[in-house]
This record gives structure tokens, C-alpha cells and sequence, in this order.
């Protein structure tokens, strides 16, 4: 019966794998999806996989055996016992070692549970022992069988440094940490020796390349020493994308891997002896190998690798062959970078080949620029390389020449001639035109602009050249009846890669010193663009070309950086030409010059967004800076306020805008209320026309939305930039009481549409923030309890609404109620620390204003799941600072929620406290020592003998702690557990909090102490608790700021401590059930 029992369960099983993996049916496949998480959530999962790996026929069926076992051991709650897991663990190394020819697919599974289960139990003991530590001997076995054992055997090994590199979201970051310092300690090194000694050998048995299998196992192994190369040693590199900055941080214990030149050598001559294939590899081992920590050598032993990586480069620049393979040469490209991100220019000048070095990469830059259609994402490694070469001569102190005056001008003029040429060929053929993608232009400007500083004269020849022969044909063109738009298409693209390269080269003036020569080339070539500029405004009624005025946005903001302010000398050689050739005799003019552009893009670009948004940062950047010109601003000012109006729609931009105007009005308005109502006047007729159409029952919604939008994103930008009391209050009487009826109908009315409501709340949330004290009421003024009924008001019709919109879809639920829901919490925020109003006089006068707030605030609150707390930056950042100042001031409104509310609050501040954000970490670290220290006084209150009663809210605060306290023990452990274990940012927020933890759990802290101090090695154990002696050291009973500043001081000490004994600790920590 039993057989016949798992025959009929096994077949069902493989039909279900069947129809998971092979059907095309979307329905089908979800009903299979839905059968199989029941059953691996059934009891019997583990034994049904077990048949299945046993007895299953298709390959379908082992792959859905392994990945739901990986499932099972990676369980949090309700792991599985040890003996089962040592016992999978057994079973797949058996299963692997009899079945090496399984589906590829079926083996990565395999091994992919094998590491999962060895990683996660890497700190399990049985009888002393670290069952699961013994990797190398289980895969000695693979490695002394056939070839496709040693695949096997190799893989594994890989496969485990990835999963132990890797963090999850699963388990706390803390525990994997501590794993992986621990496997890195334990046995990192002797599998990276085995992977070389292996690759040794390959390399050594001359290689039958005709062999599959033995290509199979030599990319294992170069996976392997790359997985090895490529840990995260001190856990610092969470960012897979901050490539350039990379240093690897090998431990001191490797030297001696690196200071023998044959490891080096091994990977060169691995590279010329094996197919183009695997090349890619290889040289990804040697951009880690010599991105080696510098400290891991003595200067001359530094000089002596170098040499030897720079031999090997030398003759891969030799034979070039291989680096036609774009993934070859990319990877060459970035080796090439880190000669110079690891090392310095007078390092490399004293290298014995270094003039035919520099000479070899030199060449072989500039064919890749002449070749810019071949891997175009490459050239950044190269161009990073001559950036670091040309920003390092001036400081070289070395005797040896480094030739990069005769190298580095080449370098620059193939870049600029290779654009150019680029641009014919990219319009014949229709290819994609590399100037779209701003971001990457941007990114090569900004080497290009230390590049070609150096002998700048040479580089600016060049472009006065080439800018005077395109210039001149463009001119032609135009006045050529018969000019074909081919012909202008090219000459525009020309002209537009050399204004982006002119701003880009004059913006490099920040980075060396200047001389007055130089400055007079700036000048030749400010003269040459602003001379386009004129040409191409006049046409602008005809025709406009968007990347050439992008262009020249990008060169005016150099051009403003560099040559406008209050830092540069008004002598300049530079101001000296624009007054020669185009009478601009001072700054002032060159500004009129700004403006009138800035006008003319507003009438002719109004309806571009990029040109239009890009035309405003720049006004919005001479706004800050230029309240002294006011002669110049004046005339142009009535232009800018109204005629704008009309153009910039529905744009976002028009907060921008607003923002800059009111910056310039500000400059001389002082108390002068006739000229802020005439500014005022287009909106307040907008408001007025709101108000119209809602006083009527039929009004044309779509008007009525598009009128308000624009006009509230107006006011804010106007909000914003008014920092100042006097103009502030004028703002403020215009708006209230008059229009604040109409913001809140607007919520009312449309509080589904975040299109709508997100501006409308954003404003408000601008007019009740304190900006350098605006906020100021005189003293018989009721306008801050009455701006603070207005902002209760809004938030709990909004809050109310919105909560009535009920299940969002997941995709869409950030923008339909979470952004919302974030501003309503900044707004709050803002009024509640903005110190302009007395909250105790609400319950006085039976006002609930606040209540009503702060009640909404625990509704919107309880309808977010945690996890979305963390998602979401923006919402994290808006409620964990609220809750900043809920805790600071509001304490007691804290203490009287439900006991479910109160435990919601802390566990989210447990959560955010192993935040990424830093912000977010810092935040819960301060609502966290409010909460304890006022937990402390009511404690200290309630064991006195006071006349005085606790309050009913304390009193049902304490008991709801005490009833859980594992709580904020929970806590002590995590806050302890960064500060020992892990590269912890924000020190001294942390000990904020830790010293009141502690107080209220004294027991629990001992017993902490005690585990953490049992997990060390014998020898350290008296070491660590000497650190938590000193710790303690003269802390007394109490939480006044100067028993707190004495703990902090002792903290710092006590972490440094710990750090120097975990340091020369042979492996790391263990202490299992009381750290996880």
C-alpha cells in the first residue's frame, strides 16, 4: 500500500514540475505555482524530496526537490533541527559524488542547498565541533576523481564563497557579517591556494583544449580565484556599482601569496596560453590583484609587483590580438585604470620600461577613440586613467621623466576629432547618437576637462581651429538656398559636441592654477560660442536645434562657475577679449548676456522640458548669488513675472521658476506691500477664478484641477524662497484667511487624485516650516494655533479619505497613498517642531486640533505594513523624523495609545535601527532614548513615595513594558551587536540610547555580557570582560547629561578595545541564541 501510496504522490508531483516548467499556459503555471508552495509547506515536504531525488524521472522533479529543501533549511521560523541538516548536507554530497551527470541545471541547485546549509550553520557545534566548517575535506574527495568530479568539487567551492559573500534579507546583516569574517579567518586563504595551485597545474599539462570537459573545469577554477579575489574581506563594499574606487582588501595574511611573482605571472601567462573565451576572466583576477590594498607592501616590495604587473601589461599591449573581444578589451580597459587608481605617477615613472609603457598605451588609446563605435562603455576606464596621469603632473616629484606633455595632448585631440567625426557617420547610417545619453557625455566632459588642461594651449589651438571651420561651412550653409539639411544636420552636431567640449575644458580651469595666457584662450573661445549663440537666436522664429542649446546651457553653467562671482578677479585677461571682440567691457554685461538668453529660451523653448527645466537651474543658480546686480535683473524683471505665465503650463519646472523670482523680488521689496500685491496679482486673480468655479455646482473639473496645480506649485516656489519674516508675513496675510478654504475643498474634492493633492500638500507643508525663523507671530497674534488648526485640518481630511480608498494594487501604492501619506507626516513634522506654537493651551481651551492630528497620524500609520516603512526612502525619512518629535515633546500622547499601536511604534524603531540609511538608523536611535529615558523617570517616580500619582497614561505605559519586555531587550542586543560587530557610522547616536537600555535591564545585560564573553576563544576571555568592566566604569543610577557623556566617552574606548582584541582573534565570534 505504501509503495502504491508514493507512486500515485510522485507521479502527481512530476506532473505539477511538468507543468511549472514547461508549459506555456500562464493560468496553468500559477495553479502549479499555488500546488507547490502548499507543498513545501506541507509536513512531509522533506521526505517527498527526498523520492523525488530518488525516484523522480525527469530532471524537472530534482530541480523542484533541491530548490524546495534550499527553501526548508533557509526557513527563519521553525528551522530544522541540526541532525537533519548535517544528514541533506551528507545526502547531496553522496547524491553529487554518485550522479556527476546530471543536468547542469540539477547541479547548481545541488550545490547551491549544499552552501546555503553550510552557511547558515556555520557556527552549529556538535561535540565541539563545527559540523559544517570541514569544506575542504568534503570536496578533496571530487577533486582526486574524474574531470567531471573536479568540476563538481570546484564549483562547490565557488558557489559557497559567493553565498557567504552574499548578504540576505532574511537573517540581520549583523549575523552575516560575523559568518563571513569568520569563513574568511577560517578558510578563505586555503581555497584561494588550492584554486592557484590547481590553475598551476592545469596550465602546466599543456592544456587539450579540444577537451570539453577540460574547459569546463578551467573556467570553474578561474571563477573560483575570482569569487575568492572579489570578498567582501571587511564588509564595506555593499555597493556592487562604486567600481573605481575599488581597493581589495586582502589580509595581512596573504602576503605571502602576493609577494611571490609567480602568482602574478600565473594569470599572465594563463592569459596569452588560453582561448579568447576565457581571457575575460583571467584579466578580471588581475584587476583585483592589482587593486591590492597598498599597505599589504613595504615600498619596495610595492616597486618590485609593480614592475612585474607592469612587464605583464606591456606585453599583452604587444600582442594585441586577444583585445578584439569586446569583453577582452573591456576588461584590459579597466586593468589600465587601476595602474593609476592604485598607484602613484612616481611609481610608475621608475618602472625600467615605463617610456615604451606609456608609449604602448598611448597608441592603444588613441585607436580606441578613433574606433568609438567598438565598445563605447569601455573608453570611461580609459579616459579615467589619462585623467588621474594629467591631474598627478603637477605634484610628480620624480627625477624620471613622465612624457605626458608629449602623450596626453594626442590623447585629447583624438577624443575631439573622433566625436566629431562620429556625427556624419551616425546621421547617414540613422545609429544611435551618443549625445542622448546626457549622463555619459557628461561623464566624459568631466575627464576630458582635466585632460586637456594639460598643455592647454595646444588643446585650445585645436578647438579655435575646428570650431572656425565648422562655424564658417554652418554660415554658409544658411545662406545657401540650395544647402541640403544633411549638410546643417552635420555642421550642428559638429558644433554642438565642441560648445559641450569648450564649457567642459573652461570649467577645468577650477582644477589647476591659472595663468593670464590661459585665461586669454578662454576668452577666444567664450567669444566663438557666444557669436553661434547669436546666430542661432536669430533663427530661433525658423528653426531650433534642442542638443545645441543643451549644449550651450552646459557651457554657460562652466562658464558661470568659473568666470562669474564674487571670487574672480574683474581683471581677468578673459573679460579683456569679450570686450575686444564683442564689447562686453565687465561682469554685469556678460550677465545682460545671460538673461536675455534665459528670456529668449523661456518665449522660444517653453514647451521643451529639458531646455525649459535646464534654462531655470541656471536662473535659479544666478538668482542666489547676484542680489548686487540689480540694475541688470530690473529691466528684465516684469518680462520674466508675466509673460511667462502663459508658456510653462503644467510644468514642474514652475516651482523652480517662482522660486528664482522670488529670490530677485526679495532683493529690494524690504516692507513694501503695493509692490507684493502687484507680483502678486496674476495669482491672485488664478485663486479667484478657483474659487468661482467651486462656488458654482457645475464648473469644468479638468480647468478647475490645471488652474490650481500650476497656481499652488507657483506659490510654493514663492513660499520657499521667502526665508525672511517680513516678506513671509505678507505671504502669509494674503493667503489666509482668504484662500485656505479653497486648498482645503481642493482635498475634499480630489483626494484620489495625487496629481492634485500631492502639490496642495506639499505647499502646505512649505508654509508651516519654520525657514530661519519666519515663522515669528508678534505677541498678541493667534496666527499659530490658527495655522496649526488649518494644517490639523487638512491632514485629517486627507488622512480620513484616503484610508477610505481600500486595497491598492502593490505597483501602484506608493504614488496612490504612500507619497501622500509621507508629505502629510513631513507636514506635521514641520508644524510640530516649529516651535511657533504652545500645544499644552488645545486641551486647554478643549481645542481638538491636536488630538485630531495626531490620531490621524496613528490611523495612516497602522495602514502601512512595516516593511513598507523601510521600501520607501522618502516615507522612511518622513515618518522616522516625526516620530523624532513625537517622542521629544509628545510623550505622553505616546504612552496613552493601545498596547497593539505601542507595540507597531517600537517594533518599526527595532527595525530601523539596522537601517542602511544612516538617517533613518540616527532617527530611531534618538525616538529610542526618548522613549527609555522617559521610561526611567516614570520608574524612578513611581518607586518613590510621592504625594503625586503617576499619571493614568504612565501608569499603563510601565505596565504594558513590563508585561513585554523582551521588547526593548531585543533592542540592548542589537544596539550592542552593531556597536561591537559591525563598521558602525553613527557612534555616538547609538550610545545615546544604550546606557538607559541597560538601567532598565540590568539582568538581561549581565547575562549578554556573559554570552558574549563565552564565545571568545579561552585566551580572550578575560580580555573582553575587562572591556565591559570598563565600560561600566563610574557610570552611576541615572540618566543625566553628565552620567551620559561619561558612558559615551567610555563606549568609544570600549569599542575600540573590543575591536583590537576580536582583531587578533583566530576566528570570530559565536554566540548563537542570544546574538540572532
Amino acid at each position: 500500500k505504501g509503495e502504491s501510496g508514493e507512486g500515485t504522490c510522485l507521479a502527481q508531483l512530476e506532473n505539477l514540475c511538468k507543468q511549472l516548467y514547461e508549459t506555456t499556459d500562464t493560468a496553468t503555471r500559477l495553479q502549479a505555482e499555488k500546488a507547490l508552495v502548499e507543498f513545501t509547506n506541507s509536513p512531509d515536504c522533506l521526505s517527498k524530496c527526498q523520492l523525488l531525488l530518488e525516484r523522480g524521472s525527469s530532471s524537472y522533479s530534482q530541480l523542484l526537490a533541491a530548490t524546495c529543501l534550499t527553501k526548508l533549511v533557509s526557513r527563519t521560523n521553525n528551522p530544522l533541527p541540526l541532525e537533519q541538516r548535517i544528514d541533506i548536507r551528507n545526502y547531496v554530497l553522496n547524491y553529487l559524488a554518485t550522479r556527476p551527470k546530471l543536468a547542469t541545471f540539477v547541479t547548481q541547485a545541488l550545490i547551491q542547498l549544499y552552501a546555503r546549509i553550510t552557511k547558515l550553520g556555520w557556527f552549529d557545534c556538535q561535540k565541539d565541533e563545527y559540523v559544517f566548517r570541514n569544506v575542504i575535506t568534503d570536496v578533496t574527495r571530487f577533486l582526486q576523481d574524474s574531470v567531471e568530479h573536479c568540476i563538481i568539487g570546484v564549483t562547490i567551492l565557488s558557489q559557497l564563497t559567493n553565498e557567504i559573500n552574499q548578504a540576505d534579507t532574511t537573517h540581520p546583516l549583523t549575523k552575516h557579517r560575523k559568518i563571513a569574517s569568520s569563513f574568511r579567518d577560517s578558510s578563505l586563504f586555503d581555497i584561494f591556494t588550492l584554486s592557484c595551485n590547481l590553475l598551476k597545474q592545469a596550465s602546466g599539462k599543456n592544456l587539450n583544449l579540444n577537451d570539453e570537459s577540460q574547459h569546463g573545469l578551467l573556467m570553474q577554477l578561474l571563477k573560483l580565484t575570482h569569487n575568492c579575489l572579489n570578498f567582501d574581506f571587511i564588509g564595506t563594499s555593499t555597493d556592487e556599482s562604486s567600481d573605481d574606487l575599488c581597493t581589495v582588501q586582502i589580509p595581512t595574511s596573504w602576503r605571502s601569496a602576493f609577494l611571490d611573482s609567480s602568482t602574478l605571472q600565473l594569470f599572465f601567462d594563463l592569459y596569452h596560453s588560453i582561448p579568447p573565451s576565457f581571457s575575460p576572466l583571467v584579466l578580471s583576477c588581475l584587476v583585483q590583484i592589482a587593486s591590492v590594498r597598498r599597505s599589504l607592501f613595504n615600498n619596495a616590495e610595492r616597486a618590485k609587483f609593480l614592475s612585474h604587473l607592469v612587464d605583464g601589461v606591456k606585453r599583452i599591449l604587444e600582442n594585441p590580438q586577444s583585445l578584439s573581444d569586446p569583453n577582452n578589451y573591456h576588461e584590459f580597459c579597466r586593468l589600465l585604470a587601476r595602474l593609476k587608481s592604485n598607484y602613484q605617477l612616481g611609481e610608475l615613472v621608475k618602472v625600467e620600461n615605463y617610456p615604451e609603457v606609456i608609449r604602448l598605451i598611448a597608441n592603444f588609446t588613441v585607436t580606441s577613440l578613433q574606433h568609438w563605435e567598438f565598445a563605447p562603455n569601455s573608453v570611461h576606464y580609459l579616459l579615467s586613467l589619462w585623467q588621474r596621469l594629467a591631474a598627478s603632473v603637477p605634484y610628480v616629484k620624480a627625477t624620471e621623466p613622465h612624457m605626458l606633455e608629449t602623450y596626453t595632448p594626442e590623447v585629447t585631440k583624438a577624443y575631439i576629432t573622433s566625436r566629431l567625426e562620429s556625427v556624419h557617420i551616425i546621421l547617414r547610417d540613422g545609429l544611435e547618437d551618443p549625445l542622448d545619453d546626457t549622463g555619459l557625455v557628461q561623464q566624459q566632459l568631466d575627464q576630458l576637462s582635466t585632460i586637456g588642461r594639460c598643455e592647454y594651449e595646444k588643446t585650445c589651438a585645436l578647438l579655435v581651429q575646428l570650431f572656425d571651420q565648422s562655424a564658417q561651412s554652418y554660415q554658409e550653409l544658411l545662406q545657401s538656398a540650395t544647402a541640403s539639411p544633411m549638410d546643417v544636420a552635420v555642421q550642428e552636431g559638429r558644433l554642438t559636441w565642441l560648445v559641450y567640449i569648450i564649457g567642459a575644458v573652461i570649467g577645468g580651469r577650477v582644477s589647476f592654477a591659472s595663468t593670464d595666457e590661459q585665461d586669454a584662450m578662454d576668452g577666444e573661445l567664450v567669444c566663438r560660442v557666444l557669436q553661434l549663440m547669436n546666430l542661432t537666436d536669430s533663427r530661433l522664429a525658423q528653426a531650433g536645434n534642442e542638443k545645441l542649446e543643451l549644449a550651450m546651457l552646459s557651457f554657460f553653467e562652466q562658464f558661470r562657475k568659473i568666470y562669474i562671482g564674487d571670487q574672480v578677479q574683474k581683471s581677468s585677461k578673459l573679460y579683456r577679449r569679450l570686450s575686444e571682440v564683442l564689447g562686453l567691457n565687465d561682469e554685469t554685461m556678460v550677465l545682460s548676456v545671460f538673461i536675455g538668453k534665459i528670456i529668449t529660451n523661456l518665449k522660444y523653448w517653453g514647451r521643451c522640458e529639458p531646455i525649459t527645466s535646464k534654462t531655470l537651474q541656471l536662473l535659479n543658480d544666478l538668482s542666489i548669488g547676484y542680489p548686487f546686480q540689480k540694475s541688470c535683473w530690473s529691466e528684465h524683471f516684469s518680462f520674466l513675472g508675466i509673460n511667462n505665465q502663459s508658456n510653462l503650463t503644467d510644468m514642474r519646472c514652475r516651482t523652480t521658476f517662482y522660486t528664482a523670482l522670488g529670490r530677485l523680488l526679495m532683493v529690494d521689496l524690504g516692507e513694501d506691500e503695493d509692490q507684493y500685491e502687484q507680483f502678486m496679482l496674476p495669482l491672485t486673480a488664478a485663486f479667484e477664478t478657483v474659487a468661482q468655479m467651486f462656488s458654482t455646482n457645475t464648473f469644468n473639473e479638468q480647468e478647475a484641477k490645471r488652474t490650481l496645480v500650476g497656481l499652488v506649485r507657483d506659490l510654493r516656489g514663492i513660499a520657499f524662497a521667502f526665508n525672511a519674516k517680513t516678506s513671509f508675513m505678507m505671504l502669509f496675510e494674503w493667503i489666509y484667511p482668504s484662500y485656505m478654504p479653497i486648498l482645503q475643498r481642493a482635498i475634499e474634492l480630489w483626494y484620489h487624485d495625487p496629481a492634485c493633492t500631492t502639490p496642495v500638500l506639499k505647499l502646505m507643508a512649505e508654509l508651516v516650516h519654520n525657514r530661519s525663523q519666519r515663522l515669528q507671530f508678534d505677541v498678541s497674534s493667534p496666527n499659530g494655533i490658527l495655522l496649526f488648526r488649518e494644517t490639523s485640518k487638512m491632514i485629517t481630511t486627507y488622512g480620513n479619505r484616503i484610508l477610505t480608498l481600500g486595497e491598492v494594487p502593490k505597483d501602484q501604492v506608493y504614488a496612490l497613498k504612500l507619497k501622500g501619506i509621507s508629505i502629510c507626516f513631513s507636514m506635521l513634522k514641520a508644524a510640530l517642531s516649529g516651535s511657533y506654537v504652545n500645544f499644552g493651551v488645545f486641551r486647554l481651551y478643549g481645542d481638538d486640533a491636536l488630538d485630531n492630528a495626531l490620531q490621524t497620524f496613528i490611523k495612516l500609520l497602522l495602514s502601512i505594513p512595516h516593511s513598507d516603512l523601510l521600501d520607501y526612502p522618502k516615507l522612511s525619512q518622513s515618518y522616522y523624523s516625526l516620530l523624532e518629535v513625537l517622542t521629544q515633546d509628545h510623550m505622553n500622547f505616546i504612552a496613552s495609545l493601545e498596547p497593539h499601536v505601542i507595540m507597531y511604534i517600537l517594533s518599526s524603531i527595532s527595525e530601523g535601527l539596522t537601517a542602511l540609511d544612516t538617517m533613518v538608523c540616527t532617527g530611531c536611535c534618538s525616538c529610542l532614548d526618548h522613549i527609555v529615558t522617559y521610561l526611567f523617570k516614570q520608574l524612578s517616580r513611581s518607586t518613590k513615595k510621592r504625594t503625586t500619582p503617576l499619571t493614568q497614561e504612565s501608569d499603563r505605559f510601565l505596565h504594558i513594558m513590563q508585561q513585554h519586555p523582551e521588547m526593548i531587550q531585543q533592542m540592548l542586543s542589537t544596539v550592542l551587536n552593531i556597536i561591537i560587530f559591525e563598521d558602525c557610522r553613527n557612534q555616538w547616536s547609538m550610545s545615546r540610547p544604550l546606557l538607559g537600555l541597560i538601567l532598565l535591564n540590568e539582568k538581561y545585560f549581565s547575562d549578554l555580557r556573559n554570552s558574549i564573553v563565552n564565545s571568545q576563544p579561552p585566551e580572550k576571555q578575560q580580555a573582553m570582560h575587562l572591556c565591559f568592566e570598563n565600560l561600566m566604569e563610574g557610570i552611576e543610577r541615572n540618566l543625566l547629561t553628565k552620567n551620559r557623556d561619561r558612558f559615551t566617552q567610555n563606549l568609544s574606548a570600549f569599542r575600540r578595545e573590543v575591536n583590537d582584541s576580536m582583531k587578533n582573534s583566530t576566528y570570530g565570534v559565536n554566540s548563537n541564541d542570544m546574538m540572532s
